[in-house]
């Protein structure tokens, strides 16, 4: 069984902007925040960390996620790499799937066998590295990618803090198993709850880790979880409206289904897809009731934020991510940090 010994819960937010990424990143710094991540949305995944790495001394980065399927192995090696450099060992490269309309899409990308084509990126990633650490021959010869070339004018060479560790991200049963049989961390998807965590989720990194023949400590857990924090009434609905947003758009996915099926919520996903694909976006919200709202997402105070957070994931994981799809106040982030810190310094 996965170690249930209460854990201390690190804990990452998402680092939104570009010009303003190195002052807002040193300002997480500041308030106690663990990381920070990016995501794949209006701007480039890897340029506000860039920014973020050189004006930062202690604060974790990663991405959360880059979208693999898109990108060459090569050209994601020498990201990874270059970061870690400019970091000093603080970078994380986390990769995902996607979904198939948005990979195919949006992206122009193939699609097909995702677990299988993931299992050979992260294989192609440490081939790669490992030629760079010990100036062995390239030789990497997969289904989907094949490199067999790398003169040393095209090596960077050994990474002083060593090669940046790879994580996947997740929500379904299989890309988890593979994310805990092969990867250094696993990032749990944020939309979940705790009961999908509790039944789905960790039995599927348990089996993982089992298959890799792993032990719980070789893997990071990263537990992600949209929250709607505010410090008084006007902060707590605007998050609640922004959350209701996210969800909606979240819910309306087939690939997501799982999830409000393991809460007998599942015929509100064709009902969504049906609104998005009408374009009839400002009534999704509304099928979002407070409930659903609750048990989809960490809502409330910051105290009652951070007790919902211990409470979903308990000793289970090693770090938490938060989504926060709204501007929250550095106020109460803060507040929110220094509660993190002080429930999971608890023991049940």
């Amino acid at each position: 069984m996965l170690d249930t010994n209460w854990r201390l819960m690190e804990f990452d937010t998402m680092l939104a902007g570009l010009e303003d990424a190195p002052a807002r990143a040193r300002r997480l710094e500041q308030l106690g925040v663990d990381g920070a991540f990016t995501f794949e949305g209006p701007h480039d995944v890897f340029t506000p960390l860039i920014l973020a790495a050189g004006a930062t001394r202690t604060l974790e980065l990663a991405t959360n996620v880059a979208i693999a399927f898109p990108r060459n192995p090569v050209q994601l090696a020498h990201q990874a790499y270059d970061l870690q450099l400019l970091s000093g060992g603080r970078f994380t490269l986390g990769l995902g799937s996607q979904i198939r309309a948005q990979v195919e899409k949006r992206y122009g990308a193939s699609f097909d066998r995702p677990v299988a084509r993931m299992r050979e990126m992260v294989g192609a990633l440490r081939a790669i590295f490992a030629t760079w650490e010990t100036g062995e021959p390239l030789d990497f010869r997969g289904e989907f990618w094949s490199h067999t070339l790398m003169p040393p004018l095209f090596s960077p060479g050994p990474n002083p803090y060593g090669s940046p560790p790879i994580a996947l991200g997740g929500l379904g049963p299989q890309m988890l198993r593979l994310a805990a049989e092969l990867g250094d961390a696993v990032y749990v998807m944020p939309f979940n709850t705790a009961m999908h965590f509790a039944e789905h989720s960790l039995p599927a990194i348990e089996e993982g880790l089992t298959r890799g023949g792993r032990d719980r400590s070789s893997l990071s857990v990263t537990g992600e979880v949209i929250v709607c924090c505010g410090r008084n009434e006007e902060e707590r609905e605007a998050a609640r409206v922004a959350g209701r947003w996210l969800l909606s758009f979240y819910a309306s996915t087939p690939a997501y289904r799982p999830v409000l099926e393991s809460e007998g919520w599942e015929s509100l996903q064709p009902e969504l897809n049906a609104l998005s694909k009408s374009g009839r976006w400002d009534e999704m919200p509304g099928l979002i009731d407070d409930g659903m709202l609750a048990a989809l997402a960490a809502v409330g105070f910051p105290n009652e934020v951070a007790s919902d957070i211990a409470a979903r994931f308990g000793g289970h994981v090693d770090r938490v991510g938060f989504y926060t799809p709204y501007i929250i106040s550095e106020e109460t982030l803060g507040e929110l940090a220094a509660e993190m810190a002080s429930v999971t310094q608890q023991r049940p």
